[in-house]
């Protein structure tokens, strides 16, 4: 079950609650829900540097109240607040509605699955060797804490002629425990022989750190083979 279903789909209501906090029926809720894709994807492509990992959007008449979680606030921002105050304007004019935007800040980046997962898809595209880039994040997040990790990457892996999938995995994973805090994400790495898909899984225990590690970061090759 745990293989077959998404860990963050299995797990709402229990530890996870939905991204977006509304009730609508009919066609009003296929509108709104349209309309939170929107919004989701403008964000995410004005905000690509800013390691934005969840948006979380709620509606209450016609204010939408949005809450950015991102391991940069201070891109999200800006100086002064103008880029936050620009982007507020933006998805106003975008749904003709009042728009409150709240950033959140991600204490540990190297625990969230899906800023890693883009990590790893930036270091593909960026032709790091993938096995490189799938150790060095499973090493960081097993340093600042977790429990377990599956980093599992998809496609003509190194430009081979067959597709293929490999992974990488360590610690304990526990993904048909619905109490397990799992964490998923998915990215894609666009590279001149084809995308390849990056899913990763993180196992966060319930005590995380309380101050992060120092963790050594090292430098990626500009140009490994591939």
């Amino acid at each position: 079950m745990g293989q077959k279903v998404s860990p963050i789909a299995l797990r709402l209501g229990i530890n996870r609650e939905p991204d977006s906090r509304w009730f609508a029926t009919g066609k009003r809720y296929t509108e709104l829900l349209q309309e939170d894709l929107k919004i989701r994807d403008f964000l995410k492509k004005n905000l690509k540097n800013a390691g934005v990992s969840r948006i979380i959007i709620e509606r209450a008449s016609d204010t939408i109240n949005i809450t950015i979680h991102t391991a940069r606030p201070g891109i999200v921002i800006g100086r002064g607040g103008r880029t936050i105050e620009e982007l507020v304007r933006a998805v106003s004019d975008m749904t003709g509605k009042e728009v409150k935007i709240n950033v959140e800040e991600i204490r540990f980046p190297e625990l969230d699955a899906q800023i890693v997962a883009e990590n790893v898809a930036s270091q593909i595209e960026k032709r790091v060797a993938y096995k490189r880039a799938m150790r060095q994040a499973v090493l960081r997040a097993m340093r600042a804490g977790a429990g377990g990790i599956k980093i599992e990457c998809s496609g003509r892996l190194a430009g081979a002629e067959l597709a293929r999938d490999e992974a990488v995995m360590e610690g304990n994973l526990p993904l048909s425990t619905l109490d397990a805090d799992i964490d998923y994400g998915y990215a894609v790495a666009l590279t001149k022989y084809g995308t390849i898909g990056v899913q990763v899984w993180i196992y966060r225990l319930k005590e995380q750190p309380q101050e992060r590690e120092e963790i050594e970061y090292a430098p990626a090759a500009e140009a490994d083979e591939i």
